[in-house]
């Protein structure tokens, strides 16, 4: 059972005449409830301390310590760990290390291409032994000048990548091998290092446009370097599986033969059976704040998907209004796929300069849609780089909060 005990009690969340189903379906009462409050530093801020397959980059996506904290005190091997905004798959790949049973939903695509393959895990030595038949070198039909980003040959080399992995999927003949592959290649287009493929840019998850990196290279006075393709490649698949315990191994391997990836919005998940699912944990997105879309332009391209078609299906709400309604049917459906006594973690945060605190919204929505309201848990940490790169400033005394709402299914 969790328990906050370690954790300040800093008052209550008082929410007042909500509707609710009674226990007799067709009918609904008006309920009043103070929400318990409870602030501590709940888990490490350090960045290092989970597993290093979590090394994946992707924009506003939170520490695996947070599901880890839910998944060690509310479930128990086998039971079944949700995200429907699951991102880069943080709460999956996290549930499987602890050899819980996954589904993972994201309408974004890049979301099972970033997370099956960190399930599946496929021997270092087959993925070296793939990328040595990779016929990388000579010309390439080009569909988008990336010049301002690559040296030609490093160019190259990643258009004859591309269409190999694009052939593969074609052809249905891409296997995990394959799948890692791209993962890894995915992850590795932009940056701000040698290892990545580009010259320097912005953060490995918010890619500039093209006009923009002239300008930066115009201003730091570069020229792409050459990168070679498969010894970064295979140098990132040795650090993401380098510190993998044989019994972390096991588990991920054994979660991917029954892990269910999704691409439905989170508002209607037919695929997932009615009360299956032991506990939800998420982060849907906040707002209008990220750009998921516009920073993920270069992943679609390389993956083949159009990044005006993602953008158009992922919940981005310029309003609380809008936010909410749309809140409501996720957490209507949320409660049809939830076991009697499971539970949802909905991490949100202070948007707005701190001025919308979405907590104050979420709560009242999970118990109109009929969970019980247990508490809202506040993680306070010292402002992380992570954070920063972000955009997002969560408290103008330097602090970086995860504030979860927690949810039961009554019985």
């Amino acid at each position: 059972m969790l328990s906050f005990d370690s954790a300040a009690n800093t008052g209550s969340l008082r929410v007042q005449g909500v509707s609710v189903p009674s226990r007799r379906a067709r009918s609904r009462e008006v309920v009043t409830q103070d929400i318990p409050v409870y602030q501590s530093e709940m888990w490490t801020a350090l960045q290092r301390q989970a597993s290093s397959i979590h090394e994946i980059s992707y924009r506003a996506c939170y520490k695996p310590q947070l599901p880890a904290y839910f998944i060690d005190r509310l479930t128990e091997p086998g039971d079944v760990v949700y995200d429907p905004f699951s991102g880069r798959g943080t709460t999956a790949v996290e549930a499987a290390l602890h050899g819980r049973s996954v589904i993972a939903n994201d309408v974004n695509p890049l979301s099972s291409i970033l997370t099956q393959p960190r399930l599946e895990l496929p021997d270092l030595a087959d993925i070296e032994a793939r990328l040595e038949t990779l016929r990388l070198k000579g010309r390439q039909k080009k569909d988008i000048d990336l010049s301002m980003f690559y040296h030609r040959d490093t160019e190259r080399e990643l258009l004859a990548l591309r269409n190999y992995l694009i052939q593969r999927r074609a052809d249905y003949t891409e296997d995990a091998t394959d799948r890692w592959i791209r993962m890894v290649a995915t992850n590795r287009l932009t940056g701000h290092s040698p290892g990545f493929f580009s010259v320097y840019t912005l953060p490995p998850n918010q890619a500039t446009t093209p006009e923009n990196q002239i300008r930066i290279n115009e201003k730091l006075k570069q020229k792409p370097e050459y990168r070679d393709v498969r010894e970064l490649i295979l140098r990132k698949s040795k650090q993401l599986q380098g510190k993998l315990t044989p019994e972390q191994r096991a588990n991920l391997r054994a979660a991917a033969e029954t892990a269910t990836f999704m691409e439905d919005s989170a508002a209607s998940t037919l695929g997932i059976p009615t009360e299956c699912v032991k506990l939800t944990v998420t982060s849907p997105p906040f707002l209008d704040v990220v750009q998921y879309a516009k920073d993920n332009w270069l992943r679609c391209w390389f993956n083949a998907h159009d990044a005006a078609d993602v953008a158009s299906k992922i919940t981005m709400c310029s309003t609380v209004s809008h936010w909410s309604t749309a809140m409501l049917e996720v957490f209507r459906e949320l409660y049809r796929i939830t076991q009697p006594n499971g539970w949802v973690a909905f991490e949100v945060g202070e948007v707005r300069n701190g001025k919308v605190k979405l907590e104050e919204i979420v709560a009242p929505i999970g118990i109109s849609a009929g969970f019980a309201c247990m508490a809202v848990a506040i993680n306070a940490q010292k402002f992380t780089k992570t954070a920063n790169i972000w955009g997002v400033s969560n408290n103008s005394l330097g602090t970086n909060t995860n504030r979860i709402v927690l949810f039961r299914k009554p019985v």
